[in-house]
């Protein structure tokens, strides 16, 4: 089975020249973020996640997680070392806040970071995502007090977090939450129960923090009615230290497609007196807070599925240079499959649509380190506040949408030995399966984009997006490094988006239109995004004066795959909006 290796000069690449991490950094006062520093601390995170975390993925899907008595979870072998040599080593640290014991570095330069993490085990790898995004909303929403109590040690990874929404009546609608949150002194006392949380309850660190949302017995009806309260496992004594047992437990585990070894928990709050939380924000605020862990939280799903995608290239490549199997064109006797061009087909998608993910994320990310700087004029931040949300359900959807064409390709590039589960293969599918569902479905995505971001605002974060890509296309180019054909297919590409983005304005007053048309929308803005992002990476690494020859053969091949390939999905899902709700809404519902 194929050892992972993390393709660091490809991501350094994307981070530097597609995503302009440097241009990012310099403006928003991260000197010391230097390539010479972002090169070591990706090589060193590539042998870690290659030597420490990557070995536990095959067992620790094989094994699984069990609950034992007194509500103790079991993680598979390997996983609490794992995590306590990346706790210690300091990579839980990365972007947080130096006054809590983070070493202050840009949050984009922590995604291909993660993104290693999760190539290597994404089951793993949740653990400390749901903790990076439980930092993020604390740190913005907590008091002061709160903030010094739970921080410092979420920071080093001593303790871990998780997010507490979905009820047994409350998935995607949470206007039903039903936990209750009564006073009782400087806290609260918590009764209720949710399901699908996250690393809810292990081994792996001494204390969980859970964030909870929860009403209080005076609170409005519906969402507005909501408060988010952190709870944690065991009560931090007057110290900062382990205290009592708080009164809150992970009760099931639920059997699972993939992602075997993250325990998926049904927690129970206050079955005897109340499990204690503090107040996190202002009350009946908790989903506004909450929405900071929430956004965190789909950037890094999208970043998932680029690592999943990258682990499943990975190896199906690989077996196709050991897999022999009839005679490829122009060769003689039997052939590594390697050779044959619908194997190469198949590759070519994998590949592609992997690094053309890894840009949209990454893109996404270095927006938000924009969006959050504290030395840029208001101006800029705004604009890059709605590029960031803008992109944001770009690479949540489109991201995880592609790791099921990759992962899936992975298992035909072996054929029938992809379908057995030695090979590994099956796994990288079934582990892929859940990211178009969590931190809010695709479908939900697509109705963000649609609604929030591109009706609400009268389209001027998608017209700032558009204005950013003219520069590439054909009439604004001195010298392309596309052939005058594949330069006219993007630039049509982009008129499609624009055309989209006309319709979608114009009926934006017709739910049940946008509401059907708004999947297509997302998958159009964000093909024709990623294809400006191969584009610029291609034109980038062509103009590098530096020994890159191969690198930018590479760069402009995939761009011209993609562009041949991939780009043409638009017309398709441009036509499929204009002939708008019609077919979809026909049959009455008993006809179904």
């Amino acid at each position: 089975m194929t050892e992972f290796r993390a393709p660091t000069r490809e991501m350094a690449f994307t981070l530097q020249q597609v995503a302009g991490f440097s241009e990012m950094a310099k403006a928003c006062g991260y000197e010391d973020a230097s390539e010479d520093v972002v090169a070591a601390i990706l090589e060193e995170a590539a042998r870690f996640a290659g030597s420490v975390i990557a070995p536990t993925n095959v067992t620790g899907d094989q094994t699984g997680v069990r609950l034992d008595s007194g509500y103790k979870v079991a993680t598979p072998a390997g996983f609490k070392e794992a995590y306590q040599q990346y706790a210690e080593s300091g990579w839980a640290s990365l972007q947080f806040d130096p006054e809590f014991g983070g070493q202050g570095l840009p949050f984009s330069l922590a995604i291909p970071v993660q993104e290693m993490w999760h190539a290597a085990n994404m089951a793993w790898g949740l653990c400390p995502l749901l903790s990076q995004g439980a930092v993020e909303a604390l740190s913005e929403n907590a008091s002061d007090v709160l903030k010094e109590q739970l921080l410092p040690k979420m920071i080093s990874g001593q303790w871990t977090g998780t997010m507490n929404l979905t009820e047994p009546q409350s998935g995607s609608d949470l206007s039903n939450i039903r936990t209750q949150a009564r006073p009782d002194g400087n806290a609260y006392r918590i009764k209720g129960q949710k399901i699908f949380i996250t690393w809810g309850e292990h081994d792996m660190a001494e204390n969980i923090i859970h964030l909870v949302l929860a009403r209080l017995p005076d609170a409005p009806p519906g969402v507005k009615g909501i408060s988010l309260f952190a709870v944690p496992k065991y009560l931090p004594d007057a110290s900062g230290e382990l205290g009592e047992r708080n009164d809150c437990h992970a009760v099931s585990l639920e059997h699972k497609l993939g992602i075997h070894a993250s325990p998926t928990c049904v927690m129970s709050y206050g079955d005897n007196e109340g499990a204690i939380g503090y107040l996190v924000g202002e009350e009946n605020r908790g989903l506004a807070c909450m929405f900071t862990m929430m956004n965190n939280a789909r950037l890094t799903v999208g970043l998932q599925g680029v690592s999943i995608s990258e682990r499943a290239y990975q190896q199906a490549r690989d077996y196709t240079f050991e897999r022999t199997q009839g005679t490829a064109p122009g060769e003689q006797g039997v052939s590594p499959i390697i050779k044959h061009p619908d194997v190469r087909r198949m590759l070519m998608i994998m590949k592609t649509l992997t690094e053309a993910a890894r840009g949209l994320a990454y893109t996404g990310c270095v927006a938000v380190d924009y969006a959050n700087a504290e030395n840029l004029p208001d101006e800029i931040k705004s604009r890059y506040t709605r590029r960031a949300n803008l992109l944001t359900p770009l690479v949540k959807g489109w991201c995880t949408e592609i790791a099921q064409e990759v992962t899936s390709l992975g298992i035909q590039c072996y054929g029938g030995m992809g379908f057995i589960e030695e090979t590994g293969a099956a796994q990288h599918y079934r582990d892929a399966r859940i990211l178009p569902i969590y931190e809010g479905t695709n479908g939900i995505q697509a109705l963000d984009l649609i609604g929030r971001k591109t009706i609400r605002d009268k389209g001027q974060a998608m017209a700032e997006l558009i204005d950013d890509i003219r520069p590439l296309t054909g009439p604004l180019q001195s010298s392309s490094v596309l052939t005058a054909e594949r330069q006219a297919r993007f630039d049509q590409a982009v008129a499609f988006l624009e055309d989209a983005t006309r319709i979608v304005l114009e009926r934006g007053d017709d739910d049940q239109f946008t509401g059907a048309v708004a999947f297509d929308y997302l998958m159009l803005s964000s093909i024709v995004t990623a294809g400006w992002l191969m584009l610029k990476a291609a034109t980038a690494a062509a103009n590098d004066q530096a020994d890159q020859s191969a690198f930018a053969a590479n760069k402009l091949a995939t761009t011209n795959f993609f562009i041949d390939h991939i780009l043409p999905r638009c017309s398709a899902h441009l036509s499929s909006m204009r002939s708008g709700d019609d077919a979809i809404m026909a049959l009455s519902e008993t006809d179904f």
